[in-house]
């Protein structure tokens, strides 16, 4: 905008010359081009003296107001607020003005200062980037170094772990060593072993020791011979038996011999629920030790309530233990022997009855006969499985030797049993250790010496480990010595044993000959008690056995008919031979039966006072040992036979030549060959010559003695023949005794008789 010349003009009212600017300002109002010189005015320049008039002169007249001009003109309202920001401009960049100048210095310095940084910065980058791959290079170095010490620490750790492995388990190779061989010897059999276990258990329960014993041998050599893979001795023992628990059976009574231990097996294996025949109670004595701990409930057909009982254990998973059946059974157990059950939601159900149990796996079913030679209809026996317990000669001689032993030296059985415990034990940790260490080693991943965990278990339990075979090795040098001592009363337990099974065939004769266990141990232990002492043991034993089988002879005639005692001491004397391997099973056999009858090739040499029947017999003789010479004999010399059958006491005179030095049985067959009338004397002979003739002479019954051979246990019983009163007798002998009279008591047997009994104390007898 070009600066403005005003007019000077007078003024009107002073008279003095002013400035009018009115021409000029009406000039450059009307120029076009006014407003764009306003926008465009150089604003930063304005010259000092136009600032300094426009203070003086406007800026400090209140008229130079915009609210006050705007009343005048609005154009002249924008040109005063125009002047006035140009004003108020100009006074502030004079002060802004230096401060910029010197800020664009400023700025340009810091330019220079910062190109000079920027370079600076660039060096220290490349400075610190060496730096940062030092240090990434001191971190890889030092993760290097840290790595190698934790490699030489873990290093240190493993080779300390692979000692203590080392030294932990490196004692175990030699036994686990075996036991893996022999496991794998097993593994090639166990086809074979396994069908042999399964076919004992499913049909050979029933039977004796000697039938099984047989069949087993049979079938193992069949195997064999048809190139099934199986043991060349083959034992269900050894195939099915688990050592611990059979230790735990033994220790609940289960006899130690391997009929017994099989039979164990066979009761808790098969599918079927047993039942035992059971004579002298031994599966029911070990059925409710073993299970004793497990809540075993005990009944019988005869218990109102034993239907209930059986709900309950079916449904809580209870033992059960049925006692003392006869040959049939309530067709209320059906459901239980055949496992009648079935799964509905999810749980397994029985129908028992009228009602529908919950069943329990946990539930076991024992059942037991106290008979002999049960004969099960085959509806019944399909169901079960039929185990015999009859007690076996080792078996009750174990149990004979552990009560003679216990009365002879009750220290030394009392530590027997002690260790028996200890040994069952023993081995059961033994057992839980080893599958322990087993379980460990299998579920261990990657390398186990970096599984500290692992390397503890093991080391504290072949620590265990070592110190109960430790245990167990001197258990076995002490359990050696005891036995040492045990074993010389074996005699006496041996002559015992065969004693019992001597009495128990009596029941062949008449079934109302049966003898339980019970009453035989309490006679045993009586003579162990009152037979004569001696510090020599030999004697000792001599005393032992010559008391007990005088004993039972004594006891046991008194309870047989008068016609069956002579076969009682015949059986009794030869019974004891056996044992002692003194009699030729074939000459007892053919003393007994006759032989088997063959065609005779030979012709009866003297037909007239030989009887066919007596000469096939004497030829049939001949080939026993002994009798060789018979029937040649009998063919040279018929004469002399003629003589000796024709003499009234042929028992009592020697054979002819050359048979006149026979003695014992074979001396009995050639006389039931010859005079079979006088073998009853000459059994009587016999028997004196073998046990002495107190065997012969059955003892008078004798009240005192009867009641001193029984107990509190079972009633003394009185079988008595018609006409027969023994009342005044049992009232005198209570009187000696000292019975007062309201212990005596008698029952009436039946309307109108006066027959009566007493019971005194255990155990039956039969006079």
């Amino acid at each position: 905008m070009k600066q403005m010349k005003p007019d000077r003009k007078p003024d009107l009212t002073t008279g003095r010359m002013v400035e009018d600017y009115w021409g000029a300002s009406v000039k450059l109002l009307g120029d076009m081009k006014f407003l764009e010189s306003l926008k465009a005015y150089d604003k930063d320049n304005i010259p000092a003296p136009v600032m300094k008039r426009i203070r003086e002169r406007f800026m400090s007249d209140r008229e130079f107001d915009p609210d006050r001009i705007k009343s005048v003109s609005t154009a002249c309202e924008g040109l005063c607020k125009w002047v006035r920001a140009m004003e108020v401009y100009d006074r502030v960049i004079k002060i802004v003005a230096p401060k910029k100048a010197r800020l664009e210095e400023a700025e340009a310095e810091l330019a220079k200062q910062m190109d000079t940084l920027n370079a600076k910065r660039a060096e220290l980058q490349i400075v610190a980037d060496k730096l940062q791959a030092l240090n990434d290079e001191f971190a890889a170095e030092t993760k290097k170094k840290k790595d190698l010490e934790d490699e030489i620490n873990l290093c240190s750790q493993k080779l300390d772990r692979a000692e203590k492995l080392i030294g932990g388990l490196g004692g175990e190779k030699s036994r686990w060593s075996e036991t893996a061989a022999a496991l794998h010897g097993l593994l090639g059999n166990v086809i074979g072993d396994v069908l042999l276990s399964a076919g004992t258990i499913a049909y050979l329960s029933p039977f004796t020791v000697n039938y099984r014993q047989d069949l087993l041998k049979r079938w193992n050599e069949y195997s064999l011979k048809t190139g099934i893979p199986c043991s060349h001795n083959f034992s269900l023992v050894t195939t099915m038996g688990e050592p611990v628990i059979i230790r735990a059976w033994n220790i609940a009574g289960l006899p130690f011999d391997n009929y017994s231990i099989e039979n164990g097996i066979i009761s808790t294996t098969a599918r079927r629920w047993p039942l035992m025949i059971d004579p002298q109670g031994q599966s029911n004595k070990w059925v409710k030790n073993m299970e004793k701990n497990n809540r075993l409930q005990v009944i019988k057909l005869t218990d109102s309530n034993y239907v209930r009982v059986l709900e309950n254990a079916i449904t809580f998973g209870s033992p059960v233990l049925l006692e003392n059946i006869g040959e049939e059974i309530d067709a209320v157990l059906d459901p239980i022997l055949v496992k009648n059950i079935y799964k509905s939601t999810g749980i397994w159900y029985m129908k028992l009855g009228d009602n529908v149990l919950e069943y329990s796996f946990d539930f076991r079913f024992y059942i037991t006969t106290r008979l002999r030679n049960p004969h099960y209809l085959p509806e019944l026996a399909v169901k079960i499985t039929l185990v015999n317990f009859m007690i076996t000669p080792q078996g009750l001689q174990d149990q004979l030797l552990g009560i003679v032993v216990a009365k002879e030296k009750p220290e030394l059985e009392e530590k027997k049993n002690a260790m028996i415990v200890e040994s069952a034990d023993n081995k059961r940790m033994l057992k839980e250790i080893e599958d322990k260490i087993l379980e460990v080693l299998s579920s261990s991943e990657g390398n186990i010496l970096e599984d500290e965990t692992a390397i503890k278990i093991l080391s504290s339990s072949k620590v265990l480990s070592e110190e109960i075979q430790e245990k167990q090795k001197q258990a076995a040098v002490t359990e050696k010595e005891i036995d040492a001592a045990r074993n010389g009363y074996v005699l006496v337990s041996k002559h015992s044993s065969v004693l019992f099974f001597c009495i128990s065939e009596l029941t062949n004769i008449d079934p109302m000959y049966q003898y339980s266990l019970g009453w035989f141990i309490n006679l045993y232990n009586q003579s162990i008690i009152h037979s004569d002492k001696s510090s020599i043991l030999a004697q000792r034993l001599l005393n032992l056995n010559n008391h007990f089988t005088n004993n039972i002879y004594r006891n046991v005639c008194r309870s047989l008919f008068e016609k069956d005692k002579l076969i009682f001491s015949f059986v009794l004397t030869v019974g004891i031979l056996r044992s002692q391997e003194k009699i030729d099973e074939e000459v007892w056999t053919f003393l007994l039966t006759g032989g088997v009858a063959l065609d005779n090739p030979f012709p009866n040499p003297a037909p007239d006072w030989l009887s066919d029947k007596s000469w096939s017999e004497i030829v049939r003789s001949s080939n026993l040992k002994g009798l060789e010479a018979f029937k040649d004999s009998v063919m040279d010399d018929p004469r002399a036979w003629k003589k000796f059958y024709d003499v009234p006491n042929p028992n009592e005179i020697r054979c002819p030549a050359p048979l006149d030095d026979l003695r014992g049985l074979v001396r009995l067959v050639a006389l039931r060959c010859i005079r079979p009338d006088k073998v009853v004397p000459a059994v009587q002979a016999y028997i004196v010559e073998e046990m002495g003739p107190s065997y012969l002479e059955p003892p008078q019954f004798n009240l005192e003695e009867s009641y001193n051979d029984s107990n509190c246990c079972s009633p003394l019983v009185f079988i008595l023949s018609p006409g027969s009163d023994p009342m005044a007798g049992l009232i005198r002998f209570a009187a000696d005794k000292g019975i007062p009279k309201t212990s005596l008591m008698t029952i009436s047997l039946g309307q109108g008789q006066t027959v009566s009994f007493t019971c005194f104390r255990v155990q039956l007898q039969r006079t």
